[in-house]
């Protein structure tokens, strides 16, 4: 087994030749095993789903046989996006979730995430809470279960999912006109269930499940993948549009002028809803970009937390100190009520209810809540050999007058700007997130940094 496909937040490789039908089996093994202990029972109920990529019913398959051979009742939700499986884990309170998902990964990759409930906190598996354990118990593959025959639960999870989120959110919904792309995976299943009930239009774009993605890579952080969608917005004169990533746990908006959303602007729209109904909540806010969401967040008198990046990590801190609500700058939106997980159908429902409450185009309601521009992000290849601590000290000395933080990466602030330089948790990239009270301040920072990234030898990704 290559141990390589243990990644940070999830099991990640190449089928067949990282990871099939064979190994799943051990992985499963590892991880039941893993959960036997965590959770102090032998007697475990286990969701299981998967997205549409081409060896995902094979894994399913092997997956699920190793399961039940194994004891465990397995809640088989089938096709789901991973939301879904926080959800079903979650609501239904059941002891763990397994999904067979590469998300945005090309077609030929596939992956395992997974995770376990503790109360009403859900723990996913990263290298935080327990990966390197499974890669273990992976790769010495000597496991001792009682002999038992586990019993198979087929259940559609989609419905009690999109009735919980509009339960909390309880929105008012106009007739709007929305285009949406979920790049021929997952997140077409909820936006499709979530449009049955709403009486709006919605245009399909890329909505036939496909693991090939023949449209385009599921990543709408690549602000190029959302191209189409932003022409078929301006086209249709649409409200606005929306694009999920491949297992349907990110979502980018779009307004009707066909511009992106930031994602910190739309988690600043959610955390103003949440602390309109209930001051004195805490909400964390990715370090990346902070200004937007943390002026916000303290206007309405609540307590703005940052952290670090990583979905693993932010469920993880939000559930310690009992945030309320996060919201990630790659799309991914957490909540208490969720275990701490994501749940873009909740976020959907939330637009929605602003535009229709508000009753303004997205452009404008998200006009009022700007107050800093904010770079996008560049990625850099460092020199081979060079220790990444080593190469942000450097960085640092030309910025001893701004206010440092190390908490992830390098983060400097200054009155009227800041920047992030952080590791990469998934690549070997070093990652630059720069915003700024003008566009032109921003512009003129970014380029300064870029240089002196450049002049220290990294080149540019």
């Amino acid at each position: 087994m290559n141990p390589s496909i243990f990644k940070a937040y999830d099991i990640r490789g190449l089928y067949p030749q990282d990871l099939n039908e064979k190994n799943i089996s051990t992985i499963i093994k590892a991880i039941c095993q893993f959960f036997s202990e965590k959770l102090n029972k032998t007697d475990l109920t286990i969701v299981l789903g998967r997205d549409m990529r081409l060896s995902s019913p094979l894994l399913n398959e092997a997956a699920k046989k190793t399961l039940l051979d194994l004891g465990v009742t397995v809640v088989d939700i089938g096709l789901s996006s991973t939301p879904t499986v926080y959800f079903a884990v979650h609501y239904f309170q059941y002891d763990a979730g397994i999904q067979i998902s590469a998300s945005h990964n090309p077609k030929d990759w596939n992956g395992i995430k997974f995770l376990y409930r503790q109360g009403n906190k859900l723990i996913k598996v990263s290298k935080n809470t327990g990966m390197e354990e499974i890669k273990n118990l992976s790769l010495k593959n000597q496991f001792s279960f009682p002999k038992k025959t586990g019993k198979l639960i087929e259940k559609n999870i989609l419905k009690d999912e999109v009735d919980y989120a509009f339960q909390l959110v309880k929105p008012q919904i106009k007739k709007f006109k929305v285009v949406a792309d979920p790049a021929n995976a997952m997140g077409a299943l909820y936006i499709g269930e979530i449009f049955k009930r709403t009486g709006c239009e919605l245009i399909k774009m890329n909505f036939n499940l496909d693991g090939t993605f023949p449209a385009h890579e599921a990543n709408p952080i690549k602000f190029e993948t959302l191209k189409p969608l932003r022409e078929k917005v301006i086209f249709e004169k649409a409200d606005f549009g929306m694009a999920t990533d491949g297992d349907g746990d990110r979502i980018f908006f779009i307004d009707e002028k066909g511009q992106i959303v930031p994602a910190t602007l739309i988690s600043a729209l959610i955390a103003r809803e949440i602390l309109k109904k209930s001051k004195n909540e805490k909400i964390l806010v990715d370090i990346r970009y902070t200004r937007n969401t943390v002026k916000v967040v303290k206007d309405l008198g609540g307590t703005p937390i940052i952290n670090v990046v990583g979905h693993a990590l932010i469920t993880e801190h939000l559930n310690k100190v009992d945030g309320a609500f996060s919201g990630e700058s790659s799309g991914h939106f957490f909540f208490r009520e969720t275990g701490g997980a994501e749940s873009a159908v909740r976020v959907i429902y939330y637009v929605m209810d602003i535009i229709s409450k508000y009753n303004q185009p997205l452009s404008e309601i998200i006009k009022e809540l700007f107050s800093s521009y904010e770079s996008s992000e560049f990625n850099f290849v460092l020199p081979e050999g060079t220790n990444s601590k080593d190469f942000l000290i450097k960085i640092s000395q030309d910025y001893q007058d701004g206010q440092p933080n190390w908490m992830d990466g390098l983060s400097i602030d200054y009155p009227d700007w800041r920047f992030n330089i952080r590791a990469s948790n998934t690549e070997a990239l070093i990652r630059l997130n720069l915003e700024a009270d003008s566009k032109e301040l921003m512009k003129k920072k970014l380029e300064e940094l870029k240089n002196k990234i450049l002049l220290l030898g990294a080149k540019p990704d």
